[in-house]
């Protein structure tokens, strides 16, 4: 049976000293900078009023009754759900009840919502520019170079990811470009930065990029140009449509049934 030779590729071994050391250290300089520029550029949370905190509470209370309402037993489950029910649907949380039925206010005339969304473009350009600035970088100065072979196969479908900026087509897959490195390293550092910085850092891209993903795909709750008015309203419907059971439901005789088998 033949063998399928070994593809080999006679590199400067200095490549690995201008090259992959620089972009490895300007990364993970880029993110220690990037966490300190994140850390300065904060603004401390304003303090919330009474009635605020009590709006916010109150629906998360029902919130948490409606996602943990198997622990409890019936009649507890009913005394919460009837009061909490009615609570709701009267407005007695709401911040502001006078404003009940009226359009919720305009985001872009909320100080508050100004310095949330300024939050986070201050978060997108510390993210933006840096990155910006370092594949320009490295485009200019590195472009084309083959600086590394990986010691694993890897299938034909890697091949675009870890050879751009390499125009080849017979190129084993496992060798690496520069600009590959670079995106490595972007998926790569998170432990490097929790090591360094702690785990709560800003450091890395990839969990701030989850972070806002996750975000933008929860709806928010207590967010500028919500109507708390309706959530109340919304979360009194999903209460009163639960059909109560009980993990604790019959938990003797099912106890009894696993012994005896």
């Amino acid at each position: 049976m033949a063998q399928i030779p070994v593809q080999t590729i006679h590199r400067d071994p200095q490549l690995f000293y201008w090259i992959l050391a620089p972009i490895t250290v300007v990364m993970v300089l880029t993110g220690i900078l990037r966490h300190y520029a994140t850390v300065m550029m904060a603004t401390a949370p304003k303090k919330m009023d009474q009635k605020t905190m009590r709006e916010q509470r109150s629906l998360m209370h029902g919130i948490n009754l409606r996602n943990n309402y198997h622990v409890l037993s019936k009649r507890s489950f009913n005394v919460r759900r009837d009061a909490l029910t009615a609570a709701f649907e009267s407005g007695a949380y709401l911040k502001n009840p006078d404003q009940r039925g009226q359009a919720p206010p305009n985001p872009l005339s909320d100080p508050s919502a100004m310095d949330g969304m300024m939050g986070m473009m201050k978060n997108q350009m510390a993210m933006i520019i840096p990155n910006t600035l370092i594949m320009s970088w490295i485009n200019a100065f590195f472009s084309g170079y083959v600086i590394m072979k990986l010691p694993f196969p890897l299938t034909i479908k890697f091949k675009s990811m870890l050879q751009a900026g390499v125009a080849t087509r017979d190129m084993d897959p496992r060798w690496m470009s520069s600009i590959s490195w670079y995106f490595l390293c972007i998926f790569g550092l998170q432990s490097v930065f929790n090591f360094i910085l702690g785990s709560d850092n800003a450091a890395s891209q990839m969990a701030a990029q989850m972070n806002q993903m996750g975000a933008q795909g929860t709806p928010q709750m207590f967010g500028p140009g919500v109507d708390p008015d309706k959530q109340f309203q919304a979360e009194a419907e999903n209460l009163a449509v639960i059909e109560h059971y009980s993990v604790l439901d019959d938990v003797e005789t099912r106890l009894l049934e696993g012994i005896r088998a």
